[in-house]
């Protein structure tokens, strides 16, 4: 079975191919029924590389090509030529120009970004939480694609589905750490349900980011995890269902 996948008419080229999945389409089952592709959450190892190569085999990759790092919400980005040898890169962005290679991020509820340059030859994949967004690794994929030769006003970049502002609440301090940084991101806070809340729109954010980085040509899916978490894992989600763990979704881009 191929697991059902959301696509960007940005990212649309003969030599790419990518995917931003959801829950449907796998094996696993429970809380993380059905796609988890999420190899450091409790479920079965076998379900987990099994929904892998489900979705590789959807982006016409082998399995053994999808490549993740350990997420660790910060803005390092590696740039690699080949699978991990050993452990994963502890690492939010991953930059190759290797084809035949797919890059993954995962999510449950973190902005999942894909990026390319389809004539340069040249992809990227950033998960990206405010933590991460805040300190920079949306910046630094864009300069690592560039160090492999891509141009930035050429480089496409597409959103999937994530938390959004009407529900993603923070507190007064996270719009403290965001002011601090940049004198204009009050913008992205709007009044929340008490005082002492603001709503976030992270996505708007990272968008912003990638145009003060050079990038133009930017797509949003616009797509809530936490609004519909039948079709996708959703860290908030589940802890409102004072669940155990979550699931993981994929989103991941190829060249050939």
């Amino acid at each position: 079975m191929t697991p059902p996948f959301l696509t960007s008419s940005q990212l649309a080229a003969p030599n790419l191919t990518h995917g931003f999945f959801g829950r449907a389409g796998g094996v696993s089952t429970g809380v993380y029924a059905s796609l988890n592709v999420g190899a450091g959450s409790d479920d079965r190892p076998d379900d987990v590389k099994e929904n892998r190569r489900r979705c590789a085999t959807a982006l016409g990759c082998d399995s053994g090509r999808l490549v993740t790092n350990y997420q660790i919400h910060s803005s390092e980005v590696v740039i690699i030529d080949a699978l991990w040898s050993g452990a994963p890169a502890k690492a939010d962005g991953l930059v190759t120009k290797t084809r035949g290679l797919a890059l993954g991020v995962l999510a449950a509820d973190c902005m999942a970004w894909l990026f390319a340059d389809p004539e340069a030859g040249v992809i990227g994949a950033a998960h990206a939480g405010w933590r991460g967004a805040l300190a920079g690794v949306l910046e630094n994929t864009v300069a690592a694609m560039e160090s492999l030769g891509a141009n930035r006003s050429d480089i496409r970049a597409a959103l999937g589905p994530c938390l959004r502002q009407p529900n993603f609440e923070v507190g007064l301090d996270l719009v403290e750490a965001f002011t601090e940084k940049y004198n204009d991101a009050e913008t992205f806070f709007a009044p929340g349900k008490s005082p002492q809340k603001r709503q976030l729109d992270l996505a708007a954010f990272g968008a912003w980011r990638l145009r003060q980085s050079g990038v133009k040509q930017i797509d949003d899916l616009g797509v809530c995890t936490l609004a519909a978490p039948e079709a996708y894992f959703s860290y908030r989600a589940s802890q409102r269902a004072a669940e155990t763990d979550y699931g993981r979704n994929l989103s991941a881009i190829a060249i050939q």
